[in-house]
Order: structure tokens, then C-alpha cells, then sequence
């Protein structure tokens, strides 16, 4: 009886022990997966701190120079264009020259998610930074989306626009002398207003330098406001800085310098004297026209005469070779000239010099 007493109650325990040594089924462990997978990844982002990343101030502010300088010369080569129809003609219209040039910049690479010309050559692009301060995954700083449509238009808006705007009122408030104290009470406010815009404009552009330099982040206003960062377009990509050019400008600019410091204290008929005993040409200098000067290779003016071999020379071409070279020798039969004579007369060279 006690046996059996046993037998019957532990047979409770023996069903589930059979059931449990029976295999899990095949797909078990996606359904386990699947249901911790979003656990996981809220314990892993809560965790995640954004890595802080650090891009180069010289490197943007070289980038909107770039961009400056490259609507720059669109637009002079734009002008020199009109100008052969009509010099001047784009004068009146340069507002709204600027504003479309910026436009083509604008819409051929922020519109198409690329780079302008400045920040392709610095590796730059931009980034909505509003994205990775919510949160994402994050592995060198660099990632990020770029900008949203929005972003974008309200970029062209502030940036071709409001400039274009500006432009035009302040020529508009000139043209219209609205500072004037003749003017009406309206307009004088107006141009009041306009002055103290622009002065709240600079200071708060001051300040956003000032943050600029202390962060790294956000050259302008407007970026700021859009939350539209730049950062590296290829985090492998090196700042490659070629010195081929400037070293090749330097060393003519040194030879070009050396030259004119060397030139003037050469004496050019020294060099003559001594290159004609190794000229093949001996009696090219005999056998020229004794009439002319052989300096200056034209009729003497105020002629005279080199003594003692009396070649017949402009005063001005014999007395300056004479005053700078005190063993000055003739040009046609390289003689010593000692003097010089016009009309009976005689100068000794050694004398008034």
C-alpha cells in the first residue's frame, strides 16, 4: 500500500518531466530573438553618448572663401562678356547678378546633396544635426543625413534672398536720400529702422563668430538657425597640401631679385671686351657704319670724339660709359679712351670724373 502510495503520488511529476526533456522546436530561438531584439537596442542607445568630433576652423572659413571667390569670378567673366555688347550695362543690375549666381550655386549642389566648390575642395558637406542629436548610430561622428528639403529651401531663402533684399533696399533707402532730415518723419524712420537692423545683424554675427571660434560649429547665422552642420565629407581623406608651386615661386622670385640687385653693378662693355677675342666675328664692330654711334646705333646728336682712336660717338653714350667705367675701352677697336673731343676741343676723362 505505501508503494503504491508513492508510486501514485509521484506520478504528478513524472508528466512534466517528460514533456521538459522533449526538444524546443527549430524557430524557437527567432522568436526569442525578436522579442529581446527592441530591448536591446533601447539598452544600447540609452547608453550610447555621441562621439564628440572636432572639425577644423581653418578649413571652413577656407571654404566660404572659396565659395566667394568662385561666384566672384562667374561673375567677372559674366561682365566681361556684356561689356563688349555694352560697357556698363550689368551696373545697374548687380543685385540681382550676385542673386543669381548664388542661386546656380545653390541649386547645383545644396539642392542635389552635394558640395559647394568651397567645401568639395575642403571635404566638407553638410549635416542636419538636429538627426544626431535625437539619437542614431553613431561610429566615427561623422555619419548623419544631410540637409532636408526644407532645410535647403529655407537656405536659399536666407541666403540668395534675404542678401538680394538687402541689397536692394539699402540702394533703394541711397538713391531715395531717406536719411535725409528733409525728408518725411516716414521715411526717416524707415531708414532709422534699416540702420538699427543692420547693426543688431553685425553684432549678432560678432557673437556667432565668437561662439564659432570657441566651438567649431556653425560659421553663420543661418547655419546656426537651420542646425545645418559641417563635417568631413570622408573621414579618410587627408589634408593634402602641395608645395611644389610655392617653392617654385619662391625661386624666381629670388633669382629675379638677385638679378636686379646684380645687373646694375655689371659693366656690360667689360663683358664685350672680354668675350670679343672668342667671338668668331672679329670685324663686325670694323666694319660698321663709322658715321653712327656704336652705342646707340644711330647719328651722334652732339657727336665726339673718343682720343686717342677718334671714333665718333653720341656725347651722352660716350660720357655715360666713361662715368661708369673709368677703363673704358672704344667699342669698334677696343682702345683705352683717355679723353674726348669735339671741335678742337678736348675733355680728359680721367679728370672730370
Amino acid at each position: 500500500m505505501r508503494r503504491e502510495t508513492l508510486a501514485s503520488s509521484s506520478s504528478p511529476f513524472s508528466t512534466p518531466s517528460t514533456s521538459d526533456n522533449r526538444p524546443p522546436p527549430e524557430d524557437a530561438w527567432i522568436d526569442t530573438y525578436q522579442r529581446l531584439l527592441p530591448q536591446w537596442q533601447s539598452v544600447a542607445l540609452s547608453s550610447q553618448s555621441i562621439i564628440p568630433i572636432s572639425i577644423s576652423r581653418v578649413n571652413q572659413v577656407d571654404a566660404q572663401r572659396l565659395d566667394v571667390e568662385m561666384s566672384a569670378m562667374l561673375k567677372e567673366h559674366l561682365v566681361n562678356v556684356f561689356n563688349l555688347v555694352k560697357p556698363g550695362l550689368l551696373f545697374q543690375y548687380e543685385p540681382e547678378l550676385d542673386a543669381f549666381l548664388e542661386f546656380l550655386i545653390w541649386r547645383f549642389s545644396i539642392w542635389v546633396d552635394k558640395p559647394t566648390p568651397g567645401n568639395a575642395l575642403m571635404n566638407l558637406r553638410y549635416r542636419d544635426e538636429r538627426a544626431i542629436e535625437t539619437g542614431g548610430k553613431v561610429r566615427t561622428g561623422l555619419e548623419g543625413p544631410g540637409l532636408t528639403v526644407a532645410q535647403k529651401l529655407w537656405y536659399c531663402i536666407a541666403n540668395v534672398g534675404g542678401q538680394y533684399i538687402w541689397a536692394r533696399l539699402q540702394s533703394f533707402s541711397a538713391f531715395r536720400r531717406w536719411g535725409d532730415s528733409e525728408q518725411r518723419p516716414l521715411a526717416r524712420r524707415a531708414w532709422t529702422l534699416i540702420q538699427r537692423i543692420e547693426g543688431i545683424y553685425k553684432a549678432a554675427s560678432f557673437g556667432n563668430l565668437l561662439i564659432f571660434l570657441y566651438t567649431g560649429r556653425f560659421r553663420n547665422l543661418i547655419e546656426r538657425a537651420l542646425r545645418a552642420r559641417l563635417v568631413y565629407g570622408s573621414p579618410n581623406m587627408n589634408r593634402a597640401v602641395s608645395f611644389e608651386y610655392m617653392n617654385r615661386q619662391l625661386v624666381w622670385n629670388e633669382f629675379s631679385e638677385m638679378l636686379l640687385l646684380l645687373l646694375p653693378l655689371l659693366n656690360s662693355s667689360s663683358f664685350k671686351t672680354f668675350l670679343r677675342p672668342f667671338s668668331k666675328d672679329k670685324s663686325s664692330n670694323s666694319g660698321g657704319d663709322e658715321t653712327q654711334c656704336p652705342i646707340c646705333l644711330a647719328s651722334p646728336t652732339v657727336p665726339f670724339l673718343a682720343l686717342p682712336c677718334q671714333h665718333s660717338y653720341c656725347y651722352y653714350c660716350l660720357r655715360t660709359r666713361c662715368s661708369a667705367a673709368p677703363s673704358f675701352r672704344c667699342s669698334r677697336c677696343s682702345e683705352p679712351v683717355i679723353a674726348m673731343q669735339r671741335h678742337g676741343g678736348s675733355i680728359n676723362v680721367s679728370q672730370t670724373q
